[in-house]
């Protein structure tokens, strides 16, 4: 038990990890929007934009050219909504452990929607690398990606439902409720 005052190490460490991730991952968000904002806002790109996709061309990727720019944005915000949740966490304001609790069950969902998009992915894949004469057998290695990935996946969903959990256990708010 936390006795009155004392600060959890549980919630430094997590706060100090993520403080590094998403302070990294805003960094190269801003790069990667500079970079998105600058290269494709040109007339050539946007022209190829507004042409109709290649026949047989996956929906995900038409969706992802299609909003790629509202993706990135979204990433960076992403980010720094985590960096900031994060920073409030390591101070121990509660309105940044609610926040971080929704970021972690985001995460879970996040991850088991990529998933199963991945899944529509690779079948596509595997059908385009099929239809091509004399191309290599290729199914080994999607389901060597997809076996590892899915053990990734389960692992981060894992991972971030136990830190949301800890974060809502009685011993932790406490620390959270002056």
């Amino acid at each position: 038990m936390h006795q009155a005052g004392q600060k959890s190490t549980f919630v430094s460490v997590v706060a100090w990890i993520f403080i590094v991730l998403s302070g990294f991952g805003t960094l190269i968000g801003i790069l990667q929007s500079v970079m998105v904002l600058t290269v494709f806002n040109t007339p050539e790109v946007a022209q190829a934009m507004q042409a109709p996709p290649p026949p047989g061309a996956p929906a995900f990727a038409t969706f992802m050219m299609k909003y790629m720019v509202a993706f990135f944005v979204c990433m960076l915000a992403l980010n720094a909504v985590t960096l900031v949740s994060s920073i409030g966490l390591l101070l121990r304001h509660n309105w940044a452990r609610l926040v971080f609790v929704g970021l972690m069950i985001f995460g879970v969902v996040w991850n088991l929607a990529g998933l199963v998009l991945q899944f529509f992915m690779f079948s596509s894949m595997r059908e385009q690398f099929a239809a091509v004469p004399d191309a290599p057998d290729m199914g080994a290695f999607f389901v060597g990606v997809a076996v590892v990935s899915t053990v990734l996946t389960l692992a981060f969903s894992v991972l971030f439902g136990w830190i949301a959990k800890r974060l809502m256990s009685p011993p932790l708010v406490a620390e959270f409720v002056r």
